[in-house]
């Protein structure tokens, strides 16, 4: 029994050492990371430069996996589920992930199911018209849809996610019911509100092409305050509604990371936000940087996921007991 007791003791001393080498000497191969969103859209523009720079510093290529679908949750969902915590295998984490486990049963639970590595940034969000519709401001909007219940169609990137439920958040404070459609992502929304299929659509500076071509007008932007790119965009401050919602987002592991692994993963991440082509690409959707470190960020995890609950409970769409 003692020579048993001291093999076992023997092999957890080996394979901890195992577990220091793997951790000191990572990475020794390429990394993914999973953007849960459609390529093509603001998310995945930014995302894709991030992930190049931060590979230089890594001195190992980050690969972008691009793995769509329940408004952001199905890519941490399925890395939470399979991915093992050796830091080769990261996620994009929208603030759908917080929210999602608030409006139905999931597999997985913000608080223990991830390692936090940094958090980059939010989004400026907003709604633009159809530019054949006669929507030309938010109250136009308001106007019509109290004499047209439920005929006003917007997408969005999905249900539960924040500019779906940024949107129904607008429409209650201004007394009113619009028809959601929910799509993949931004660049599937740009689509059909550009398309005549949805009258309004709720994708922020990713529609700003289609509006410098004249194909839609933007009603409003959910920012704190008016963005460069957007100068004469009213905010919802500025239409009185009080309201800034800019759906912040960051990186996460699965739970279990070696702590040294989240350190050179933040490090690198952290300093990807300097580079020219990262500065560009969130230039160019006027997003802002807004880091936190591994702590932190799963401090900011709970005061979000409360203020989530909170708002769902305000429009009547938290989950039913």
């Amino acid at each position: 029994m003692r020579d048993c007791r001291r093999a076992l003791a023997a092999l957890a001393v080996m394979a901890l050492g195992m577990a220091s080498a793997a951790a000191q000497d990572y990475p020794v191969k390429p990394i993914t990371l999973i953007i849960p969103w459609p390529a093509g859209g603001s998310t995945d523009v930014v995302l894709r430069a991030v992930a190049d720079a931060a590979g230089k510093q890594l001195g190992q290529p980050v690969i972008v996996e691009n793995k769509a679908g329940g408004s952001g949750t199905i890519g941490p969902a399925t890395m939470a589920a399979v991915a093992k915590p050796d830091g080769y295998t990261i996620s994009q984490i929208p603030v759908t992930v917080f929210r999602l486990p608030l409006l139905q049963d999931t597999t997985w639970d913000p608080d223990k199911d991830f390692t936090y590595i940094i958090h980059l940034s939010g989004y400026v969000q907003g709604i633009v018209a159809n530019a054949d519709t006669p929507f030309r401001t938010w109250q136009d909007v308001v106007d019509y849809a109290k004499q047209n219940p439920g005929k006003v169609t917007y997408g969005s990137s999905g249900t539960g996610g924040s500019t779906h439920i940024g949107t129904e958040q607008i429409a209650a404070k201004s007394g009113i019911k619009l028809t959601h459609v929910p799509f993949k992502g931004n660049a599937e929304v740009n689509a059909a509100v550009a398309g005549g299929h949805t009258m309004l659509g709720a994708a922020g500076a990713s529609s700003k092409p289609l509006a410098d071509a004249g194909k839609v007008r933007f009603l409003n932007i959910w920012t704190a305050k008016r963005v460069a790119g957007l100068p004469d965009v009213p905010t919802l401050h500025d239409l009185g509604f009080g309201l800034t919602l800019e759906s912040p987002f960051g990186i996460a592991g699965p739970k279990g990371l070696d702590p040294r692994i989240v350190a050179k993963l933040h490090d690198a991440f952290k300093k990807s936000l300097d580079d020219p082509a990262v500065v560009a690409a969130i230039n160019r959707y006027d997003m802002t940087v807004n880091y936190l470190g591994p702590d932190d960020y799963a401090k900011f995890v709970k005061v979000v996921t409360a203020e989530e609950k909170a708002t769902l409970e305000t429009i009547g769409l938290g989950k039913k007991k």
